[in-house]
C-alpha cells in the first residue's frame, strides 16, 4: 500500500446533554454532562499550514476554534439529538477540510464514535478484566514464562454505515455481549480457560472475537492492551501489535515565521506508538515478541531521548511528520514488521505514518 501520512489533533471541551432517542429509564434521556475530546485525522497538502512543518500545531487549534461553541454548553441548543456520531458531524461540517480522514469524538475515557466522509462510523468501547497468566512456550528463562498477572483491557470496535442514522451500535450492547466474558476472565487464571492454554495477547484477541462476532455482526476489531503500553488488534484474520515508547526531546522549528514560539528552542514528552503486522507464530502463539521490539528499537531509541532532535543526521525537520518519516527509514531493517508509526508531541496531536496492507486499520 502507498504511504500515507496524516496529521492529528485533539481538543477537548466540557458540555452537557440529554439523549432522548434512548429507550424510556436509560440515565443518558436525562440532563448529564461529560469531558468530551473532539479528534481529527488529517491528509493534509504540503504548505497548508503556511510553513513545513507547521501542520500537526494549525490543525490543533482549528479544531480548538471549532469546538470551543460546545464548550461548557448544553448540547441540546447546539443539535436537536447530541450523539457522539452527530457531534462528530458537526465537527466535520463545521471544520470544512477535504483532507479529514475521520473525526472522532470522545465522551468518556472508555468510549467513543469515529466518523468518515462517506457516514461510515467506528464505535468503540473499553471493558477492564484482571487475570493471572503465564505463557508456557516461551524459551526458557524468559520471564513471561513465570506465572503473573495483568490489569487487562479490552476494546470492541463496531464499524457500520450510519446512512443518516443519529447512532451506530449502542455502547450499551457492547456492554451486554462482553459481560459474559468478563465473568469467565476477570479473577482467573487464563490457562485454566479452555481455547486459552497459551494465553498470549494474540490468542486472547482471537478468543474473544470467536466468541463476539456471532452475536455482534458489526464487530471489527478486537483491541487488547495486555500492559498500558503493549497490545494487539484482530480483525478475524490479521494480527497487529503495538508497543508504545516514551522520549522526551528538545527541538526548533527553523522554518517557522519570525516571531513565532517554536523558532525559539523548546522541548516535548512525546509518545510513540510503533505497530507491526505479521503472521502468527503457531507454536508461540504470538506474531513479534514484545521485549523483541524494545530490544530492537534501543539503539534508535537511544538517539532520541534527551537529545536535540533537529540535530539528528540526515533529518530535515523535527516537526511530528517529517520525523515519523525518519523514523520508518531509521528503523526498517531492524523492524520488517512494522507498518505504522504513531507520534505525538502532546496528547492527541501530531502525525500517523501508515503503509502495507492494513493501512490506517483503526483511528487514533
Amino acid at each position: 500500500m502507498t504511504e500515507r501520512l496524516f496529521h492529528l489533533a485533539a481538543a477537548p471541551f466540557e458540555a452537557a446533554r440529554r439523549v432522548a432517542i434512548l429507550p424510556e429509564g436509560h440515565p443518558c434521556r436525562r440532563l448529564h454532562g461529560h469531558s468530551f475530546v473532539a479528534r481529527v485525522r488529517a491528509e493534509l497538502a504540503p504548505g497548508w499550514a503556511g510553513f513545513r512543518g507547521g501542520e500537526s500545531s494549525a490543525l490543533c487549534e482549528a479544531l480548538k476554534t471549532c469546538v470551543a461553541p460546545l464548550d461548557y454548553q448544553d448540547l441540546n441548543a447546539v443539535l436537536p439529538v447530541p450523539t457522539d456520531e452527530n457531534l462528530a458531524r458537526w465537527v466535520r461540517d463545521r471544520l470544512g477540510l477535504n483532507a479529514l480522514a475521520s473525526v472522532g469524538i470522545q465522551s468518556t475515557r472508555d468510549q467513543g464514535a469515529d466518523l468518515d466522509g462517506s457516514d461510515q462510523v467506528h464505535v468503540w468501547r473499553r471493558f477492564r478484566f484482571e487475570a493471572a497468566h503465564r505463557l508456557p512456550r516461551v524459551p526458557e528463562g524468559h520471564q513471561c514464562g513465570r506465572m503473573h498477572g495483568h490489569g487487562f483491557e479490552v476494546i470492541l470496535h463496531a464499524n457500520q454505515d450510519l446512512a443518516g442514522q443519529d447512532m451506530g451500535v449502542d455502547f450499551d450492547l457492547l456492554a451486554r455481549v462482553w459481560e459474559p466474558l468478563r465473568d469467565a476472565l476477570h479473577h482467573s487464571c487464563l490457562n485454566e480457560i479452555p481455547g486459552l492454554e497459551n494465553p498470549t495477547s494474540e490468542m486472547l484477541s482471537a478468543w474473544i472475537w470467536q466468541r463476539l462476532k456471532p452475536q455482534l455482526p458489526h464487530l471489527s476489531w478486537v483491541t487488547v492492551y495486555e500492559t498500558a503500553t503493549a497490545g494487539c488488534h484482530y480483525d478475524g484474520c490479521h494480527y497487529r501489535i503495538w508497543k508504545e515508547q516514551r522520549f522526551e526531546s528538545a527541538l526548533r522549528l527553523t522554518a517557522a515565521p519570525e516571531g513565532d514560539s517554536r523558532r525559539r528552542l523548546h522541548g516535548h514528552s512525546y509518545l510513540l506508538r510503533l505497530h507491526l503486522t505479521a503472521p502468527l507464530d503457531e507454536v508461540l502463539g504470538w506474531t513479534v515478541d514484545y521485549g523483541d521490539v524494545k530490544a530492537l528499537f534501543k539503539p534508535l531509541y537511544q538517539r532520541l531521548d534527551h537529545h536535540r532532535l533537529d540535530e539528528l543526521p540526515h533529518l530535515s525537520s523535527a516537526d511530528p511528520g517529517t520525523l515519523a518519516l525518519w523514523l520508518r527509514e531509521a528503523v526498517a531493517a531492524e523492524l520488517p514488521q512494522l507498518d505504522r508509526i504513531d507520534l505525538q508531541e502532546t496528547p492527541g496531536c501530531g502525525a500517523s505514518l501508515c503503509w502495507g496492507e492494513l493501512g490506517p486499520a483503526l483511528p487514533t
